[in-house]
């Protein structure tokens, strides 16, 4: 077994002097510290992006569900209250909408990073 043990660490240490040369010629580069990469640039940009327009699609959909307070506690008549509904409804798909894209910009933002 001595021999065997013996053989087993010479090729193993003739390996670790090979690294080592290639390391030393500099085919082997070993990093010392990150490089700056400008691709997370991007990517924070589409996460905050994506945050600023989930920010103003919920800022809308609280606009939206103020509105339709303030007309209940009025007590407006039915068909006055229906005018109202249908001039908030698009508002509030379009806020929706906002809402849900930016969260997939921040979704897609975070993966990508």
């Amino acid at each position: 077994m001595g021999v065997l043990d013996s053989r087993v660490s010479g090729v193993l240490q003739e390996e670790k002097s090979a690294v080592h040369r290639l390391a030393t010629r500099g085919t082997l580069r070993y990093q010392s510290r990150m490089e700056p990469n400008t691709s997370h640039l991007v990517f924070n940009a589409m996460i905050w992006g994506g945050a600023l327009l989930s920010i103003l699609g919920v800022f809308g959909l609280a606009w939206c569900v103020l509105t339709v307070l303030r007309a209940r506690r009025a007590k407006v008549e039915d068909a006055e209250m229906r005018a109202v509904l249908q001039r908030v409804l698009p508002r509030n798909l379009g806020a929706l909408f906002l809402s849900v894209i930016g969260l997939m910009c921040v979704i897609v933002g975070i993966f990508l990073k």
